[in-house]
């Protein structure tokens, strides 16, 4: 199998969890690396940490620029018109990455799906499709970019689902966080959603939130 080339953060000990976070646009897998000894988790969680990198393409809205990108960007619309042909591609290659996980002995309960603005968008895709139960789906300043088309995986209809998003974004304005917490609700989940003052970024506050809500899934 050719898996997606991948930064990890392993636990002192044998992992029995771990955590499969995706970037945003323009980033790769180390951008949220240095997250890890900020969440200041218990030496007793044995949580591996997977960053995997997208790869290079053009991307349509930054001129045809060519970067990292899980799939390419249309236009800026509210809706944000994607590649949705990409997008399902870069779904089965985080599935495989799940699939990679539990042949290395980790359960698929035990396996959190979390996303950064695109990355987000293939982790709604990958964590509500995926054929086994899994332990989350963290959906970071992102947006629900098939919500229409999703074909539902019933093992994961009650995954805990939770949505970060910054009141302040200029990139992925805030109303597309509450568009996809609505979706969700309507298909039925248990969704939490939390903003914070902030734009398109990551800040301390949440950063506390999130690890509780890992230790609160994994722990």
């Amino acid at each position: 199998m050719d898996y997606l080339p991948c930064v990890e953060v392993d636990p002192q000990g044998p992992a029995d969890a771990a955590v499969i976070w995706l970037h945003g646009l323009g980033a790769d897998g180390h951008d949220f690396e240095p997250i890890v000894p900020e969440l200041r988790l218990p030496d007793s969680a044995a949580i591996r940490f997977i960053f995997p990198h997208a790869p290079s393409i053009s991307v349509t809205i930054n001129n045809g620029m060519v970067m990292p990108a899980w799939y390419d960007i249309l236009d800026m619309s509210i809706e944000k018109k994607v590649d949705e042909e990409q997008l399902l591609t870069a779904s089965e290659k985080i599935t495989a990455l799940i699939d990679r996980e539990i042949k290395r002995d980790i359960d698929s309960s035990r396996i959190v799906i979390a996303g950064f603005s695109q990355g987000g968008a293939v982790g709604y895709q990958t964590a509500l499709t995926y054929p086994q139960p899994l332990a989350g789906l963290m959906a970071m300043s992102t947006y629900f970019a098939t919500s229409e088309s999703i074909v539902l995986s019933q093992e994961n209809r009650t995954l805990p689902i939770k949505i970060y998003h910054g009141t302040m974004d200029p990139v992925v304005p805030e109303p597309l966080g509450q568009i996809a917490y609505r979706a969700l609700k309507e298909k039925g989940y248990s969704v939490n959603y939390q903003t914070y003052p902030m734009q398109h970024s990551v800040c301390a506050e949440e950063v506390l939130d999130i690890s509780r809500w890992l230790q609160k899934i994994l722990l």
